[in-house]
């Protein structure tokens, strides 16, 4: 709750900033009840929302996460406790995107332009 709580504070002062003209907020968001307690907790009212999901398939995911392992950045239960979410992300009232094949690069090209 707190980590929620904390969140929304920052975005909320982000969004009131008129510097900005876009926020791109990125953090796991498995649950639809997270998403929607995020969004009723921002004020929405002066900018548009996009809630987009990341996703990908079992074999992209479970080799992504085996470099992070290989690599001391993560701990090898990450990539069951991961594969075990997955279905979920076609439940989320969210735009899917699909970056099996793709690089980090073309992701956010493809969000740019959504």
């Amino acid at each position: 709750k707190l980590v929620l709580e904390n969140i929304c504070m920052l975005l909320n002062n982000d969004l009131k900033c008129s510097v900005f003209d876009h926020i791109i907020f990125c953090w796991v968001m498995h649950e639809q009840s997270i998403i929607d307690e995020l969004l009723s907790a921002i004020e929405t009212a002066n900018c548009e929302v996009k809630v987009i999901s990341l996703i990908c398939r079992e074999e992209s995911l479970r080799e992504r996460l085996q470099k992070d392992v290989d690599q001391g950045i993560r701990e090898p239960e990450i990539i069951q406790r991961s594969i075990q979410r997955l279905d979920g992300y076609k439940m989320l009232n969210s735009i899917k995107l699909d970056v099996s094949d793709i690089s980090a690069s073309m992701a956010a090209k493809q969000i740019a332009s959504l």
